[in-house]
């Protein structure tokens, strides 16, 4: 009886499936549950981008990348690498040297000048060195100073102030080209300027700027020069067309020069032929003619 009371008279108890789950065991469902509702509220409620947010990775990376390379030349290599990599990428859109323009400069000089850029056709534009550019043309004799310009995508633009040719200096059995500062033009070719003053002997070059703008003031002597010849590095001696020979004093050569233009004026000395005009003495100017014979000077034919 007991047992068919207990057995009959039991309520059925709940399964167990229904009892509250047990902390232990919320983890394992919060797992197994989709994750969705989650990244969207990454998305909505951060708000970054999956993109972005990879790109802040790839950024992250680059920078370590980059900071194992910063030992050596490592980071410079692969600078070099990358930035050619991007010129090349460009070019390909057209940012390629086609024309270089240069301004300020004789024609003479600019074929020196674009030799001394070392640029080429269809040469990346974006990876000039604008500066190196720059000091390659100030290196040329002819410029006394440059500014380049990127004109994108495809031209070069130069331009110059140029140093103008004063002279040929001859020294020490050489000809060389000078502007009016006494500096050589190693790319001009003395031969190619026959009409420029001759100046001769050690110091000419420096001393050439301070002389020839007085002399080129007075067309008849100017015309008739065939050369100046710097005497101990102190004066000048004017050597003529003819033969002539005039002095200069060491000092105050306008002085001497104005002297000689009123004798010119008065008496014609420059077509005379005068063996020598010396002007050295303010006071006093002393000329010997071609053919006088020199004290003690056997005449010739004489007895």
């Amino acid at each position: 009886m007991p047992a068919s009371v207990r057995g009959g008279s039991r309520k059925p108890t709940r399964p167990r499936a229904e009892a509250p789950a047990s902390p232990k065991a919320r983890p394992a469902a919060r797992n197994a549950a989709p994750p969705a509702g989650k990244l969207q509220a990454a998305r909505g409620g951060v708000g970054v981008s999956p993109r972005l947010a990879l790109t802040v990775a790839g950024g992250a990376l680059a920078v370590a990348v980059i900071a194992t390379l910063a030992t050596g030349h490592r980071l410079q290599h692969l600078g070099e690498a990358l930035g050619r990599g991007v010129d090349g990428e460009f070019a390909d859109l057209g940012f390629k040297l086609k024309t270089v323009h240069i301004e300020g400069a004789s024609p003479m000089a600019k074929a020196d000048i674009l030799n001394a850029t070392a640029l080429y056709q269809d040469q990346p534009t974006l990876g000039l060195d604008l500066n190196d550019l720059r000091a390659r043309v100030e290196g040329v004799g002819w410029v006394k100073s440059a500014k380049v310009v990127r004109l994108l995508p495809d031209t070069v633009f130069i331009s110059v102030e140029e140093r103008p040719a004063l002279a040929v200096w001859q020294h020490s059995g050489a000809m060389r080209v000078i502007d009016g500062e006494g500096r050589i033009i190693r790319e001009a070719d003395a031969a190619r300027f026959p009409q420029l003053p001759l100046v001769v002997g050690q110091g000419a070059d420096q001393a050439a700027g301070a002389i020839l703008p007085a002399v080129n003031a007075r067309p008849r002597l100017r015309d008739r020069l065939e050369a100046l010849v710097r005497v101990d590095d102190r004066r000048w001696d004017l050597r003529l067309k003819d033969g002539s020979l005039i002095q200069l004093p060491a000092i105050d050569e306008e002085s001497a020069l104005i002297q000689l233009d009123q004798l010119d004026q008065r008496q014609r000395i420059l077509d005379l032929g005068f063996a020598r005009i010396d002007l050295r003495d303010p006071e006093m100017v002393a000329v010997r003619p071609r053919d006088a014979v020199l004290p003690g000077q056997p005449v010739a034919g004489g007895a």
